[in-house]
């Protein structure tokens, strides 16, 4: 088959457990389709494509009847550079630790592996996955940003290089190049997929994300690497246990939150969200009413800022006192900022997060699904590269399931998003309802660049 590399990691799938492919063929797709962009797209820190390839055909050698059972058998992945892997380095964006190995896999690697995905690379990381940005071009304009954190993982689904690839966001590392490069972004609720062995920056805002080109992709992912059973009460309680689809009794509820940043959104992107809620309401199985956020929300910004800040000067201290010259001015920065907050401050706005959660919780009594901004329009310039802040760090700081959608582009051709979100732990329902959307092609596919 031709230009295996526009399927989706699901179609790939089904094409592996009926015969029709090899997975050496699609490895094979892949890796001409990486010859191809890679020069123009930077995505990968590393990638070494003879590895890559032997993978493939070892996994071609070892398959038997149980393949079909494997929920990612065959199938490739990006990996971002601070997520340790046996066979590749992990440098976490930083000449500090430039060519690291650690000699073991993050968990969620080895749950890839376990159910039979092919770790294909590495993809490039801004430092330590804050602000100074990696090598990674925007692959719809490579005069315009990709974003920063996860640009590597975005990219590298944007323009079909692998089909899936895990990210993190702490603010809006993944919404944001997500939402630049044109891809689903998917930020699961807190604490349902493991953090062992990922490089940390802080202890309540680190999440493992997720990218694709659809729906159905991030479910199969999701399914791999979340945890699961008793062992993990909020998640047996409230996932494997929960009723994870819509009634069709009941029509869905939807919140359009502009949220207090707004105003900070280009009138374009305003009037394309507009559209987009119009359209929703358009739907016969929805009502969509817009409303505000709860008033104790306003100062999310400021006190993600203030834990953000203070933990990275803690984390980050042997970096800053040992290796100062190869830290960025960004970088440094903040840890700066981070060692003048002091210990109350930190702690009152932890309080703040915990508060800020707990009434996110009581507003999803009333709705089942957000609707909001991704970012504040698309890709900026790379000669004037500022980001004024969006919903995206919101969900972060809430634990929420979130994920960006693309759905319009900008007046530079560039590709706009909007942000869908739902309560803690209803990660299902929000990926099923995105499925919904997309078969009534209220949301349209996302094309490979």
């Amino acid at each position: 088959m031709k230009d295996l590399y526009l399927c989706s990691a699901t179609k790939i799938s089904n094409l592996l457990a009926t015969g029709k492919i090899t997975v050496d063929e699609y490895a094979k797709s892949l890796a001409e389709r990486t010859r191809l962009k890679e020069s123009t797209t930077k995505a990968w820190e590393y990638y070494d494509e003879e590895l890559f390839i032997d993978k493939a055909q070892n996994m071609v050698n070892s398959m038997s009847s149980e393949r079909s059972e494997k929920k990612l058998s065959g199938i490739p992945l990006g990996i971002k550079d601070i997520f340790n892997t046996a066979d590749m380095p992990t440098s976490m964006g930083s000449p500090i630790w430039k060519g690291f190995t650690p000699g073991n896999n993050a968990r969620v690697v080895d749950d890839i592996i376990y159910e039979g995905g092919i770790i294909m690379g590495k993809t490039v990381t801004a430092e330590f996955a804050v602000h100074n940005p990696g090598s990674t071009l925007n692959p719809h304009n490579p005069n315009h940003i990709p974003g920063t954190s996860s640009s590597g993982s975005a990219a590298a689904v944007a323009t079909g290089m692998v089909p899936l690839a895990l990210g993190t966001q702490t603010a809006g590392s993944t919404t944001r190049p997500a939402s630049y490069c044109g891809v689903y972004g998917y930020k699961p609720s807190f604490g349902i997929v493991p953090r062992t062995a990922i490089l940390k920056t802080l202890d309540t805002l680190d999440h493992v994300t997720l990218f694709s080109r659809e729906a159905n992709d991030i479910k199969m992912l999701l399914d791999t690497v979340r945890v699961r059973g008793r062992n993990h009460p909020f998640v047996f309680e409230n996932i494997d246990y929960a009723e994870n689809k819509f009634s069709a009794s009941r029509k869905i509820k939807i919140a359009f939150v502009k949220t207090y940043v707004w105003d900070n959104a280009k009138d374009y992107m305003q009037k394309i969200i507009e559209k987009f809620a119009k359209d929703l309401g358009g739907m016969d199985s929805i009502i969509i009413d817009e409303i505000e956020l709860p008033v104790g929300l306003n100062d999310t910004h400021v006190n993600h800022d203030i834990v953000y800040s203070k933990a990275l000067s803690y984390y980050f201290n042997d970096e800053y006192e040992n290796h100062y010259d190869m830290l960025s001015e960004s970088f440094k920065n903040m840890i700066e900022y981070g060692q003048k907050i002091s210990k109350d401050e930190y702690f009152d706005s932890l309080k703040h997060q915990v508060e800020a959660q707990e009434e996110m919780d009581e507003f999803f009594n009333n709705y089942d699904i957000i609707l909001s901004m991704s970012t504040v329009g698309e890709a900026p310039p790379l000669d004037e590269p500022v980001e004024l802040p969006d919903a995206a760090l919101i969900w972060t700081y809430v634990h929420t399931p979130s994920i960006n959608i693309p759905i319009s582009t900008g007046p530079n051709n560039l590709p706009v998003s909007i942000q869908l979100v739902s309560k803690r732990y209803d990660d299902y329902k929000l990926l099923n309802f995105v499925t919904l959307l997309e078969q009534n092609s209220i949301i349209p596919p996302v094309k490979v660049v």
